[in-house]
Protein backbone atom coordinates (compact mmCIF):
# COMPACT_ATOMS: atom_id res chain seq x y z
CA UNK A 1 0.00 0.00 0.00
CA UNK A 2 1.39 3.39 -1.00
CA UNK A 3 1.46 6.68 0.88
CA UNK A 4 -1.73 7.99 -0.72
CA UNK A 5 -3.72 4.89 0.13
CA UNK A 6 -2.50 4.86 3.70
CA UNK A 7 -3.22 8.55 4.28
CA UNK A 8 -6.62 8.43 2.60
CA UNK A 9 -7.55 5.45 4.74
CA UNK A 10 -6.49 7.34 7.83
CA UNK A 11 -8.58 10.35 6.88
CA UNK A 12 -11.61 8.24 5.98
CA UNK A 13 -11.42 6.53 9.37
CA UNK A 14 -11.37 9.89 11.17
CA UNK A 15 -8.16 8.98 12.98
CA UNK A 16 -6.62 12.41 12.37
CA UNK A 17 -9.60 14.74 12.93
CA UNK A 18 -7.49 17.85 13.57
CA UNK A 19 -5.37 17.59 10.42
CA UNK A 20 -5.62 20.70 8.24
CA UNK A 21 -2.96 20.13 5.61
CA UNK A 22 -0.39 17.61 4.44
CA UNK A 23 2.20 17.93 1.69
CA UNK A 24 4.74 15.21 0.89
CA UNK A 25 7.70 15.90 -1.40
CA UNK A 26 10.06 13.22 -2.66
CA UNK A 27 13.10 14.07 -4.78
CA UNK A 28 11.78 17.60 -5.22
CA UNK A 29 8.37 16.51 -6.52
CA UNK A 30 5.04 16.75 -4.69
CA UNK A 31 3.76 13.17 -4.38
CA UNK A 32 0.83 13.81 -2.02
CA UNK A 33 -1.24 16.82 -1.01
CA UNK A 34 -4.33 16.70 1.20
CA UNK A 35 -6.40 19.39 2.93
CA UNK A 36 -9.23 19.40 5.45
CA UNK A 37 -11.33 21.96 7.26
CA UNK A 38 -11.98 23.02 10.84
CA UNK A 39 -11.87 25.76 13.41
CA UNK A 40 -8.68 27.77 13.22
CA UNK A 41 -6.86 30.60 14.95
CA UNK A 42 -4.20 33.22 14.30
CA UNK A 43 -2.39 32.76 17.59
CA UNK A 44 -5.22 33.61 20.03
CA UNK A 45 -7.53 35.22 17.45
CA UNK A 46 -10.39 32.97 16.28
CA UNK A 47 -10.70 32.68 12.50
CA UNK A 48 -13.87 30.60 12.53
CA UNK A 49 -14.41 27.52 10.40
CA UNK A 50 -11.84 27.45 7.60
CA UNK A 51 -11.74 25.27 4.50
CA UNK A 52 -8.04 24.76 3.84
CA UNK A 53 -6.40 24.49 0.45
CA UNK A 54 -3.13 25.06 -1.41
CA UNK A 55 -3.26 28.86 -1.12
CA UNK A 56 -4.49 29.20 2.48
CA UNK A 57 -1.92 30.47 4.98
CA UNK A 58 -1.75 28.65 8.30
CA UNK A 59 -0.15 29.43 11.65
CA UNK A 60 3.10 27.48 11.92
CA UNK A 61 3.61 28.49 15.55
CA UNK A 62 7.07 27.41 16.75
CA UNK A 63 8.16 26.28 13.31
CA UNK A 64 8.87 30.03 13.20
CA UNK A 65 11.90 29.41 15.42
CA UNK A 66 13.46 27.14 12.82
CA UNK A 67 12.85 29.71 10.08
CA UNK A 68 14.58 32.30 12.26
CA UNK A 69 17.58 29.95 12.40
CA UNK A 70 17.73 30.01 8.59
CA UNK A 71 17.58 33.81 8.64
CA UNK A 72 20.29 33.99 11.28
CA UNK A 73 22.55 31.84 9.11
CA UNK A 74 21.97 34.12 6.14
CA UNK A 75 22.76 37.18 8.25
CA UNK A 76 25.84 35.45 9.67
CA UNK A 77 27.07 34.68 6.17
CA UNK A 78 26.85 38.40 5.42
CA UNK A 79 28.69 39.35 8.60
CA UNK A 80 25.65 41.13 10.03
CA UNK A 81 25.33 39.27 13.33
CA UNK A 82 27.77 37.99 15.96
CA UNK A 83 28.79 34.35 15.54
CA UNK A 84 27.60 31.54 17.80
CA UNK A 85 30.71 31.71 19.95
CA UNK A 86 30.41 35.44 20.60
CA UNK A 87 29.17 36.76 23.97
CA UNK A 88 25.45 37.54 23.99
CA UNK A 89 25.07 40.55 26.26
CA UNK A 90 27.37 42.93 24.32
CA UNK A 91 24.98 42.56 21.39
CA UNK A 92 22.30 44.15 23.61
CA UNK A 93 24.03 47.30 24.88
CA UNK A 94 20.76 48.80 26.12
CA UNK A 95 20.73 46.09 28.79
CA UNK A 96 24.30 46.46 30.04
CA UNK A 97 22.93 46.71 33.58
CA UNK A 98 22.03 43.00 33.34
CA UNK A 99 25.50 41.81 32.40
CA UNK A 100 26.65 40.82 35.90
CA UNK A 101 26.35 37.07 36.33
CA UNK A 102 25.54 36.60 32.63
CA UNK A 103 29.01 37.21 31.21
CA UNK A 104 29.26 33.58 30.08
CA UNK A 105 26.15 33.66 27.90
CA UNK A 106 26.87 33.28 24.18
CA UNK A 107 24.77 33.47 21.04
CA UNK A 108 25.10 29.69 20.80
CA UNK A 109 23.31 29.33 24.12
CA UNK A 110 20.35 31.10 22.53
CA UNK A 111 20.58 28.99 19.36
CA UNK A 112 20.56 25.76 21.39
CA UNK A 113 18.13 26.89 24.12
CA UNK A 114 20.72 26.26 26.81
CA UNK A 115 20.72 29.74 28.37
CA UNK A 116 20.34 28.38 31.89
CA UNK A 117 17.71 31.02 32.73
CA UNK A 118 14.53 30.58 34.74
CA UNK A 119 11.93 29.90 32.03
CA UNK A 120 8.70 27.88 32.02
CA UNK A 121 6.63 27.00 28.96
CA UNK A 122 5.13 23.89 30.53
CA UNK A 123 1.84 25.61 31.26
CA UNK A 124 -0.79 26.44 28.57
CA UNK A 125 -0.08 29.20 26.06
CA UNK A 126 -3.18 30.99 27.31
CA UNK A 127 -1.74 32.29 30.58
CA UNK A 128 1.06 34.65 31.52
CA UNK A 129 2.24 31.94 33.89
CA UNK A 130 3.77 30.71 30.64
CA UNK A 131 7.06 32.56 30.18
CA UNK A 132 6.56 33.15 26.46
CA UNK A 133 3.18 34.79 27.10
CA UNK A 134 4.69 36.78 29.98
CA UNK A 135 7.47 37.93 27.65
CA UNK A 136 4.95 39.23 25.13
CA UNK A 137 2.93 40.94 27.88
CA UNK A 138 6.02 42.68 29.29
CA UNK A 139 6.82 46.31 28.41
CA UNK A 140 10.16 45.18 26.93
CA UNK A 141 10.34 41.56 25.79
CA UNK A 142 14.14 41.54 25.50
CA UNK A 143 14.69 42.90 28.99
CA UNK A 144 12.18 40.37 30.26
CA UNK A 145 14.25 37.52 28.79
CA UNK A 146 17.66 38.78 29.78
CA UNK A 147 16.71 39.62 33.36
CA UNK A 148 15.42 36.10 34.11
CA UNK A 149 17.38 34.64 37.02
CA UNK A 150 20.28 32.37 36.12
CA UNK A 151 19.37 28.97 37.57
CA UNK A 152 22.02 26.71 36.05
CA UNK A 153 25.27 26.81 34.10
CA UNK A 154 24.66 27.84 30.49
CA UNK A 155 25.27 25.21 27.84
CA UNK A 156 24.59 22.20 30.03
CA UNK A 157 20.91 21.43 29.51
CA UNK A 158 18.27 22.04 26.84
CA UNK A 159 15.29 23.91 28.23
CA UNK A 160 12.57 25.03 25.82
CA UNK A 161 12.66 28.82 25.60
CA UNK A 162 10.84 31.07 23.16
CA UNK A 163 12.78 33.94 24.63
CA UNK A 164 15.95 32.56 23.04
CA UNK A 165 14.32 32.87 19.62
CA UNK A 166 13.16 36.42 20.40
CA UNK A 167 16.77 37.37 21.12
CA UNK A 168 17.91 35.87 17.81
CA UNK A 169 15.24 37.79 15.93
CA UNK A 170 16.45 41.01 17.52
CA UNK A 171 20.06 40.24 16.59
CA UNK A 172 19.05 39.78 12.95
CA UNK A 173 16.95 42.94 12.83
CA UNK A 174 19.66 45.03 14.49
CA UNK A 175 22.39 43.65 12.26
CA UNK A 176 20.42 43.99 9.04
CA UNK A 177 19.09 47.42 9.95
CA UNK A 178 15.55 46.46 8.91
CA UNK A 179 12.68 44.72 10.72
CA UNK A 180 12.96 40.94 10.86
CA UNK A 181 10.02 40.43 8.48
CA UNK A 182 11.62 42.74 5.90
CA UNK A 183 14.87 40.81 6.01
CA UNK A 184 12.87 37.60 5.62
CA UNK A 185 10.94 39.03 2.66
CA UNK A 186 14.02 40.35 0.89
CA UNK A 187 16.34 37.42 1.47
CA UNK A 188 14.20 34.28 1.86
CA UNK A 189 10.50 34.41 1.08
CA UNK A 190 10.73 36.86 -1.81
CA UNK A 191 13.38 34.93 -3.78
CA UNK A 192 11.44 31.70 -3.18
CA UNK A 193 8.11 33.25 -4.20
CA UNK A 194 6.49 32.39 -0.88
CA UNK A 195 3.66 34.56 0.48
CA UNK A 196 3.66 34.91 4.24
CA UNK A 197 2.22 36.80 7.17
CA UNK A 198 4.00 37.41 10.45
CA UNK A 199 2.00 38.33 13.52
CA UNK A 200 3.37 41.28 15.47
CA UNK A 201 3.04 42.55 19.02
CA UNK A 202 3.84 46.19 19.70
CA UNK A 203 4.97 46.63 16.10
CA UNK A 204 7.57 43.84 16.32
CA UNK A 205 6.96 40.39 14.86
CA UNK A 206 7.06 37.37 17.13
CA UNK A 207 10.24 35.47 16.35
CA UNK A 208 9.13 32.55 18.52
CA UNK A 209 5.74 31.80 16.98
CA UNK A 210 4.22 34.38 14.64
CA UNK A 211 4.67 33.10 11.09
CA UNK A 212 1.83 32.04 8.78
CA UNK A 213 2.75 30.00 5.71
CA UNK A 214 1.16 27.69 3.15
CA UNK A 215 1.88 23.98 3.71
CA UNK A 216 3.42 23.86 0.22
CA UNK A 217 5.90 26.51 1.29
CA UNK A 218 6.64 24.76 4.56
CA UNK A 219 7.58 21.77 2.42
CA UNK A 220 9.57 24.14 0.20
CA UNK A 221 11.63 25.27 3.18
CA UNK A 222 12.22 21.64 4.12
CA UNK A 223 13.40 20.98 0.56
CA UNK A 224 15.69 23.99 0.76
CA UNK A 225 17.27 22.48 3.87
CA UNK A 226 17.49 19.05 2.23
CA UNK A 227 19.27 20.59 -0.76
CA UNK A 228 21.89 22.36 1.35
CA UNK A 229 20.43 25.84 1.02
CA UNK A 230 20.74 26.05 -2.78
CA UNK A 231 23.07 29.02 -2.45
CA UNK A 232 20.35 31.07 -0.78
CA UNK A 233 21.24 29.89 2.72
CA UNK A 234 24.96 29.11 3.13
CA UNK A 235 25.51 25.38 2.81
CA UNK A 236 28.00 25.40 5.67
CA UNK A 237 25.33 26.93 7.87
CA UNK A 238 22.82 24.17 7.07
CA UNK A 239 25.40 21.67 8.28
CA UNK A 240 26.10 23.62 11.46
CA UNK A 241 22.41 24.21 12.13
CA UNK A 242 21.50 20.53 11.89
CA UNK A 243 24.40 19.13 13.88
CA UNK A 244 23.19 17.64 17.18
CA UNK A 245 24.32 20.05 19.91
CA UNK A 246 22.47 19.03 23.05
CA UNK A 247 20.59 15.85 23.93
CA UNK A 248 16.90 16.19 24.75
CA UNK A 249 16.32 12.48 25.27
CA UNK A 250 17.82 9.26 23.98
CA UNK A 251 18.05 9.43 20.19
CA UNK A 252 16.59 12.94 20.14
CA UNK A 253 18.65 16.11 20.11
CA UNK A 254 18.60 19.83 19.34
CA UNK A 255 20.78 21.66 16.86
CA UNK A 256 20.42 25.36 16.20
CA UNK A 257 16.64 25.84 16.60
CA UNK A 258 16.00 22.54 14.76
CA UNK A 259 15.24 19.12 16.22
CA UNK A 260 17.49 16.26 15.17
CA UNK A 261 17.08 12.50 15.33
CA UNK A 262 20.64 11.58 14.37
CA UNK A 263 20.84 9.48 11.21
CA UNK A 264 17.06 9.58 10.73
CA UNK A 265 15.43 12.99 10.34
CA UNK A 266 15.60 16.69 11.16
CA UNK A 267 12.58 18.82 11.80
CA UNK A 268 10.68 21.84 13.00
CA UNK A 269 7.65 21.60 15.27
CA UNK A 270 4.87 23.96 16.36
CA UNK A 271 1.98 23.89 18.82
CA UNK A 272 -1.15 22.22 17.49
CA UNK A 273 0.54 19.85 15.07
CA UNK A 274 2.62 22.09 12.77
CA UNK A 275 5.62 20.21 11.41
CA UNK A 276 8.34 20.16 8.82
CA UNK A 277 10.16 16.82 8.72
CA UNK A 278 13.14 16.14 6.47
CA UNK A 279 14.39 12.57 5.94
CA UNK A 280 17.68 12.97 4.05
CA UNK A 281 18.34 9.31 3.27
CA UNK A 282 14.94 8.98 1.59
CA UNK A 283 15.02 12.44 -0.06
CA UNK A 284 11.68 12.98 1.63
CA UNK A 285 10.10 16.15 3.04
CA UNK A 286 6.78 16.23 4.92
CA UNK A 287 4.85 19.36 5.92
CA UNK A 288 1.82 19.14 8.20
CA UNK A 289 -0.61 21.65 9.68
CA UNK A 290 -3.27 20.92 12.26
CA UNK A 291 -5.61 22.70 14.64
CA UNK A 292 -5.05 20.99 17.97
CA UNK A 293 -3.57 24.12 19.57
CA UNK A 294 -2.93 23.84 23.31
CA UNK A 295 -4.70 20.46 23.43
CA UNK A 296 -3.45 17.82 25.84
CA UNK A 297 -3.38 15.38 22.93
CA UNK A 298 -2.01 16.70 19.63
CA UNK A 299 -2.03 13.39 17.80
CA UNK A 300 -3.48 14.16 14.36
CA UNK A 301 -0.20 15.28 12.80
CA UNK A 302 1.70 12.50 14.56
CA UNK A 303 -0.51 9.68 13.26
CA UNK A 304 -0.52 11.15 9.75
CA UNK A 305 3.26 11.45 9.80
CA UNK A 306 3.57 7.85 10.96
CA UNK A 307 1.60 6.67 7.91
CA UNK A 308 3.66 8.80 5.55
CA UNK A 309 6.97 7.55 6.89
CA UNK A 310 6.15 3.87 6.60
CA UNK A 311 8.17 2.18 3.89
CA UNK A 312 6.17 1.58 0.71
Amino acid sequence: MGIAERVDGLLAAGTAPGLHGLVVVRDGRVVLERYGDGEDFRLGEPLGHVRFGPDVLHDVRSVTKSVVALLYGMALGDGLVPGPGEPLLPAFPAYADLAEGREGLTVEHALTMTLGLDWNENVPYTSTANSELAMEAAPDRYRYVLERPVVEEPGKRWHYCGGASALLGRLIADGAGVPLEEFARERLFGPLGMPFEWTANGGVVLAAAGLRLRPRDMAGLGSLVLDGGRGLVPEWWIGEMLRPRVEISEGFAYGYQWYVSPGQWVGATGNGGQRIVVVPERRLVVALTAGEYDAAEQSSAAVALEEVLKED
